[in-house]
């Protein structure tokens, strides 16, 4: 057994999503119809969050970081399992489809930005601008943004018992790969709707246990 956890933020670590909270808070025109769009996989992800931080002027980027720290809570547990993660040897990865600039101010004083994979944003010109650093290879056509089979390709190996925890359905092509998926909300639903094998969660201690309980059926 090689276990390797892939854990999104949004929504997951987060008890909110940033983003959805970001937007309804600043209230750019327009950003409901992108946000729509997504959610009901009309459009990718890359185009419908790069259109809606494009709506919102780089000049806010203090104000942005101020609000979401002092908005966005981290779930129950989630430092406690990333210390059960780091006592077990087994490897533990952020991978979402989030902004660098507000993931990495609430992650600092848990866990190393070298396990956290997701997009960057740029305030050098009037709009927010996002850079996508880790999108699909050549087995995904998705157009993900920050493509989580891909990343999960490329980390894990043969032998690898693969952990999914998520909330979304951005994360659902994620769990398509995973030999595990510990899912809350949408992606609950989207399990259950395609009826694919899950865990449920609300806090990290949840996970930790069934986690441990998984690790201990498969050895």
């Amino acid at each position: 057994m090689k276990p390797i956890i892939f854990c999104d933020f949004d929504g997951t670590v987060t008890d909110s999503d940033n983003i959805i909270s970001i937007m309804k808070h600043f209230g750019p025109k327009g950003w409901e119809k992108w946000k729509d769009q997504v959610l009901n996989q009309e459009i990718s992800i890359s185009e419908g969050v790069g259109n809606m931080f494009a709506l919102l002027e780089s000049e806010k980027k203090e104000e942005i970081i101020r609000y979401v720290k002092e908005t966005a809570k981290i779930r129950p547990g989630f430092t406690e399992m990333v210390q059960y993660a780091k006592a077990e040897t087994i490897p533990f990865f952020i991978v979402s489809g989030g902004m660098d600039f507000f993931i990495e101010p609430l992650l600092q004083e848990i866990i190393s930005p070298k396990f956290v994979y997701c997009n960057k944003a740029h305030f050098d010109q009037n709009d927010i601008r996002i850079e996508w650093p880790y999108t699909c290879d050549d087995l995904c056509t998705n157009h993900c943004g920050c493509c989580k089979p891909s990343i999960m390709r490329s980390l894990s190996e043969k032998d690898h018992f693969k952990i999914v925890i998520g909330d979304s359905v951005t994360d659902f092509e994620a769990a398509k790969k995973a030999d595990l998926v510990i899912a809350r909300d949408r992606l609950l639903e989207e399990c259950i709707k395609q009826g694919i094998t899950h865990c449920e969660f609300t806090d990290f201690f949840d996970v930790i246990e069934i986690v441990k309980q998984n690790l201990e059926v498969k050895a």
